[in-house]
């Protein structure tokens, strides 16, 4: 339409409405923040004490004990950090939705088993990670780690490590940055490098883990508790480099191909499940009727 001397009127158009704030099935509060804080700092000192650790020490008098002992003390450091994480809210369809999801990446992990750096269940991480947040991240990654352990056998020392890095892997994907506003091909490219790195950090870490069961006298790249760090470092970087570095690639790449191919459908199924749960609505029960 046109006014009395044929200026063309516009409407005004309302601007674009902001991006609904992202959902988060577990909310943490100051005793889950605490329990993180506590169980990561002892997980570092589990992973790195053959660096931390001076060779007069007690600890690397008992090098052959000490990894066991880290082990059965991350398994009950992860078990409560995850019990306070659910006691600070997290309801039965969030419980639901994980273990779906931890199904899921159990069952995808036994699809590369024997095969270098074919490790499925690392994009789903990070996906799950960057929808469902930190908090529920880090569950998730643990208990999917767990239940995959059982599934395959891979029940052993090594487990405990395994889960907790797995619960940072997948928690550092829920700290990302822009989880409300940046979308699209931004946001994929993000997650893309983001599993690559995260793939190589895994890695070297678990890496800390089984590196100080060799024997000294087994190879020269092997732990030597009556060695200053600067020559323990150097082993570990060989050790590193001989033994895992075409693993750690392979899994990188594979995380960024399988993220940049399903990620658009499998976060719009996310997010899509995640709005019709409404984690953050009570659960009411009616009384039937009568």
């Amino acid at each position: 339409m046109t006014g009395g001397r044929g200026t063309p009127q516009t409407t005004p158009q309302s601007p674009p409405s902001p991006p609904s704030p992202q959902a988060r099935a577990v909310r943490l509060g100051p005793r889950s923040v605490t329990a993180l804080a506590l169980v990561s700092a002892v997980g570092f000192a589990a992973f790195g004490w053959p660096f931390l650790a001076p060779p007069a020490s007690q600890l690397s008098a008992h090098a052959q004990d000490a990894p066991w002992l880290f082990s059965a003390l991350l398994v009950l450091l992860v078990a409560v950090v995850s019990a306070t994480i659910s006691e600070s809210g997290i309801g039965p369809k969030a419980v639901a939705m994980l273990g779906v999801l931890a199904a899921t990446g159990a069952a995808l992990r036994p699809i590369g088993a024997g095969t270098a750096g074919i490790e499925p269940m690392f994009f789903l991480m990070v996906l799950s990670g960057r929808v469902l947040g930190p908090g529920f991240g880090f569950v998730l990654g643990g208990v999917t780690m767990f239940a995959s352990s059982l599934l395959t056998g891979g029940v052993g020392p090594w487990m405990p490590f395994q889960m907790l890095a797995m619960g940072w892997f997948t928690m550092g994907a829920g700290l990302l940055p822009g989880p409300d506003r940046l979308r699209g091909r931004a946001e994929l490219l993000m997650l893309a490098a983001y599993g690559f790195l995260a793939a190589f950090v895994y890695g070297t870490i678990m890496n800390l883990a089984g590196w100080p069961f060799m024997s000294a006298l087994a190879s020269n790249v092997a732990f030597d508790p009556t060695a200053a760090v600067p020559a323990n470092l150097a082993r570990f970087v060989a050790y590193c480099l001989a033994t895992s570095l075409g693993w750690d690639l392979g899994r990188a790449l594979v995380t960024v191909v399988l993220t940049l191919a399903l990620g658009p459908v499998i976060l719009r199924a996310l997010r899509r499940a995640t709005r019709r749960a409404a984690f953050e609505s009570p659960v009411t029960f009616d009384a039937p009727a009568g």
